[in-house]
């Protein structure tokens, strides 16, 4: 687990702090958490020797609740305040603050 809380999520979620959560995004996020998960920890065992998978609660109980999508939620909490402390003369406030003075024209493109 140690390798995977620093080397695996890490590199997952580089840059996270800019995605845009959706659904799909979500759902691969949990995807790839969990198959790594699999294997790191294995079948469970019965008590006749066969073996099966985790399921998905018994997962979360050994991570204790702490999933990527969590994790990426609270990455891109704390940009923002940190994007928020920032001052007025840094470019990344800038962008943030940023409103365009046009609005784009209604209806379809002209063909060029």
């Amino acid at each position: 687990m140690k390798l995977y809380w620093s080397i695996v999520r890490p590199i997952v979620t580089y840059g996270c702090e800019t995605w845009v959560l959706k659904g799909t995004i979500k759902t691969k996020l949990m995807v790839l958490e969990r198959k790594v998960l699999r294997k790191i920890f294995g079948p469970t065992k019965a008590r006749d020797g066969t073996g099966r998978i985790k399921t998905n609660d018994e997962l979360d109980k050994l991570i204790r609740q702490k999933n990527i999508t969590k994790y990426t939620k609270a990455q891109r909490l704390s940009w923002f305040g940190h994007l928020h402390r920032t001052s007025t003369d840094r470019m990344v406030k800038k962008v943030y603050k940023w409103k365009p003075m046009l609005t784009r024209q209604l209806g379809r493109p002209k063909n060029r």
